[in-house]
């Protein structure tokens, strides 16, 4: 019955997508990359900052409509006609900022974790990129060192096909060699450590 249970278990843990789509290869890929990285590491603290900074400029944009909404049920045009321009301004500045703020900060960022130790702290960062009707799983994997200010990264550059089978499955295992093998060379700081990118 244990074993049974185990491969029960094992089973319930697969995760299967369809590998003609790329952004759910992409986003499933990411997800075991996430997972190997703070799951093993308890030494990494998973960070919210950019994900509660979207969410931050999601709702004020919200909130902005929200209230022109009931400005103008309240104080029917043209009286509302101030608030209104005022409110479809402020939204789009404010659906331009998340704009900027995806494209330039996070980049394709899925997975930011704080490592603390006694004599410095480490940001690392996880992201990603596969372009469409591509096959090639861009994973870069970067830290930055509180003590220095430095920030360095390693890179991946592989097929899709190295981390999944036949079936669709995610290869947990291979997923978890390469993020073992890029952070590693990070956290070893070597002076010469710098992008690395591997076929």
């Amino acid at each position: 019955m244990g074993k049974k249970e185990e491969k029960t278990q094992q089973g319930e843990e697969l995760v299967k997508v369809n590998k003609w789509d790329g952004s759910a290869v992409k986003h499933a890929l990411d997800d075991a990359v996430k997972t190997c990285l703070l799951g093993d590491r308890p030494q990494l603290k998973e960070q919210f900052g950019l994900v509660n900074t979207r969410l931050a400029l999601c709702a004020l944009a919200v909130s902005v409509a929200i209230m022109a909404h009931a400005w103008d049920f309240t104080h029917p045009f043209p009286e509302s006609r101030p608030v209104l321009l005022f409110s479809v301004l402020a939204y789009f500045a404010l659906l331009g900022i998340l704009t900027l703020h995806s494209s330039f900060r996070e980049k394709g960022t899925f997975a930011v974790a704080l490592q603390k130790d006694k004599e410095r702290e480490r940001l690392w960062e996880a992201s990603s990129d596969m372009r469409k009707y591509d096959d090639k799983y861009l994973l870069t994997l970067s830290v930055r060192d509180s003590k220095n200010g430095k920030r360095r990264e390693q890179s991946s550059n592989k097929s899709c096909a190295a981390f999944i089978d036949q079936n669709g499955i995610i290869l947990d295992n291979l997923v978890a060699n390469e993020v073992n093998r890029l952070f590693n060379a990070l956290a070893a700081d070597k002076k010469s450590a710098g992008p690395l990118v591997s076929n």
